[in-house]
């Protein structure tokens, strides 16, 4: 089926391995709650990433230097869309106490985590919500690090909202059609790019 509808191999794979470990797993007497538990903490970690089509991708370090190179000298409003776990702006917080940082995640633990996290940073502040509905007009700088999927919508409200001068940094996924104005390259396992 996974290749009649032309999904991802990857998910080839997924559908070989996936009714044997169901049965491997079936014969071993595990109580049912537990998955049920299993289900609910991934549930709450990841949400709704069948809708957004985004899963949880985190910064490192390296990566957050990188951007904090990027945020201009004066004083300046920055948001994280789709923040994670909020490490990425808790470390430009600590950086720049001169700058406001927000972070919005929809998932409901990892919003958890990144607000309980931050919570000893006057500069940061983290919400739980879709970021869809956050206007963009405020920002000096906004960071995303999401999938291919949503970049498109993305550029559109960043066309439409962004001020003049104002940054859209996207941790690898480049928007498509759209020439970048400089594109960072970051020294780290991944390879990660900022265009």
């Amino acid at each position: 089926m996974a290749h009649k509808f032309e999904a991802p191999r990857w998910w080839l794979v997924i559908h070989l391995v996936f009714l044997p470990l169901v049965v491997a797993v079936g014969g071993l007497g595990i109580d049912p709650r537990w998955f049920l538990g299993a289900f609910v903490l991934l549930l709450l970690v990841f949400w709704r990433t069948d809708k957004s089509r985004v899963p949880l991708n985190l910064s490192n370090s390296i990566t957050a230097d990188a951007v904090l190179a990027l945020l201009p000298a004066e004083p300046s409003h920055v948001a994280d869309l789709g923040c994670g776990d909020g490490r990425l702006l808790r470390r430009l917080a600590r950086a720049r106490s001169d700058c406001e940082f927000l972070g919005i995640e929809h998932a409901p633990l990892t919003w958890l985590w990144a607000w309980l996290a931050a919570l000893g940073l006057a500069n940061c502040r983290i919400r739980c919500g879709d970021f869809w509905r956050q206007p963009l007009g405020l920002f000096d700088v906004v960071y995303v690090f999401l999938s291919p999927a949503p970049m498109p919508r993305l550029w559109q409200k960043a066309l439409g909202e962004l001020r003049s001068g104002a940054l859209l940094v996207s941790n690898s996924f480049a928007v498509p059609d759209a020439e970048p104005a400089q594109i960072v390259e970051i020294d780290d396992r991944r390879q990660t790019r900022l265009p």
